[in-house]
């Protein structure tokens, strides 16, 4: 006889100022099983698990957990009944100890009665074997600022076991992690699960999602469009379900090469610690991606180029002519643009409006003749036409605050912010870093069209298909130098691992 469900949703609805963002959501988590709930950005998989967690209320459906009805009216509740729910933004104090953030809602006390004091010595050895159990090596007084990612999110993980949870949520736990730590992850995952442990495992890598799950639910625009075992499911069905329509090519074709005339020039450029002699150029047209490790210099690069951070040696040139003094200011007034790789907090204002966030970099352009006043028709119309441009969701306002955006949305919003100033160079730090796939190929379109127009594209991404898939020739660094640089006809995953992993070729 099959084991019973160890959570049961059963027609779960959800709205916000009457748009309907759940729409009759039902489906069953067996014990000991991982379920991967994939959608696109906006499809309703983190209000599901905002529900599930006991950050929001349903207005309608039923949940049920171990056979008993299920309603948390806040974390504590969902907590208390062996819910753990680990976000995309890990909820981790970097300035506390990695024991004081794991038991932050629930110090131990000395075993006197009445007496308020904290036991640090039963703190410290739960901490122990509560790191030993995810298998991290550090001692329980270190602090979370010294932390990897990867170490952040294993510290995450001890803190929901101590809370002995049956059921763990996973938002996107790879985003910020290294293919070293990924494997790490999923390794304690795995064993979790073989403890009997339950998970739910959301991401937009499918193909994680694939290797790591036994169970899949798809959902678009707030309602389940199919779910099944594992085996029932390809990448192509997926993608095909997720968007509602098949993505027959991801990465799409320029007709454009790239012209001889280059946009941005870099010579020598070097600043102890980050880069080191740096040199290339990047032409009208073309597309220019950086591979490379974490930590390999890519976003310093990125940068310096654009005047956040300071160079020691080296020259930049912009159209043939030297910049003297690199700065944002400079940088913006040149036409150059930078999509940071994180969105969060240095891509936008987070509790300004869609349409405050999108005029940001251009709002001088739009001043009156002779005047300091803004032309606010003027701007409403570009805004307009940039959301087009970008395809931002029809259903937001332009006066809603950007946070209540999806992520997929919220980065159409940086992009249409720089798009508006008309970039002649457009550096993107990992462009697609937590998007889904329709959101992705909407992107690399972008992409195209600007380069098409004779824009110049730096693309710096972790994802060496994606540079495969989208560039015309790929620089890859190692420790702060450019150690290839492959053209088209030349690409080769291989070749560009080993360069980023300074392996040289065997005869």
């Amino acid at each position: 006889m099959p084991a019973p469900p160890l959570l049961e949703c059963a027609g779960i609805d959800k709205s916000f100022h009457g748009v309907r963002v759940l729409r009759e959501v039902s489906f069953r988590l067996l014990p000991g099983r991982t379920l991967g709930l994939v959608g696109e950005n906006g499809a309703g998989k983190s209000t599901l698990m905002n529900i599930l967690g006991g950050n929001l209320e349903p207005d309608a459906g039923r949940l049920r957990l171990a056979g008993q009805d299920y309603r948390p009216r806040n974390p504590q509740e969902a907590s208390g009944c062996g819910v753990a729910f680990i976000h995309q933004e890990l909820n981790l104090f970097p300035n506390l100890s990695v024991a004081e953030n794991i038991f932050l809602t629930a110090f131990p006390r000395w075993p006197i009665s009445g007496w308020p004091f904290i036991d640090r010595r039963a703190i410290r050895a739960r901490t122990r074997a509560l790191l030993e159990e995810v298998g991290l090596a550090i001692g329980p007084d270190t602090l979370v600022e010294r932390l990897s990612p990867g170490e952040r999110q294993l510290v995450e993980i001890a803190k929901a076991l101590s809370l002995e949870a049956r059921l763990l949520i996973l938002d996107e736990p790879t985003t910020s992690l290294s293919a070293r730590e990924t494997q790490r992850l999923f390794s304690l995952l795995t064993r979790l699960q073989g403890q009997g442990m339950s998970m739910i495992y959301i991401s937009h890598r499918l193909e994680d999602v694939l290797d790591l799950c036994q169970d899949l639910v798809v959902l678009r625009d707030g309602e389940v469009v199919g779910q099944g075992p594992r085996g029932d499911f390809s990448l192509d069905q997926l993608i095909t379900l997720m968007v509602g329509r098949s993505i027959q090519q991801l990465f799409p074709t320029r007709p454009e090469t790239p012209a001889a005339a280059a946009v941005l020039e870099v010579r020598g450029l070097s600043q102890p610690g980050m880069v080191a002699n740096v040199n290339f150029e990047l032409h009208r047209h073309e597309v220019l991606g950086i591979a490379g490790l974490m930590g390999s210099g890519r976003s310093e690069l990125a940068r310096i180029l654009f005047g956040l951070d300071p160079f020691a040696r080296g020259e930049i040139r912009l159209a043939g002519r030297r910049r003297e003094r690199v700065t944002p200011r400079r940088s913006i007034q040149q036409r150059v643009a930078f999509l940071t790789e994180n969105r969060r907090e240095e891509g936008l204002c987070f509790e300004a409006s869609i349409a405050d966030n999108i005029a940001l970099v251009s709002l001088p352009a739009f001043r009156r003749t002779g005047s300091r006043l803004i032309d606010r028709p003027r701007l409403a119309e570009a805004v307009k036409r940039m959301r087009r441009e970008v395809r931002l969701t029809v259903s937001a306002r332009d006066d809603q605050p950007v946070k209540s955006l999806s992520g997929g949305n919220q980065q159409k919003v940086v992009l249409a912010k720089w798009l508006l100033n008309e970039p002649a160079v457009f550096i993107l730090d990992e462009p697609t870093r937590g998007i889904d796939v329709g959101a992705k190929f909407e992107v690399y379109h972008l992409i195209n069209t600007l380069a098409g127009q004779g824009a110049g594209i730096l693309v710096i991404s972790s994802e060496i298909e994606e540079l495969i898939g989208l560039c015309d020739r790929i620089l890859v660094m190692s420790h702060g130098e450019i150690r290839d640089n492959v053209d088209r006809p030349h690409f080769d995953r291989e070749r560009i691992l080993r360069a980023a992993l300074e392996v040289r070729a065997t005869a």
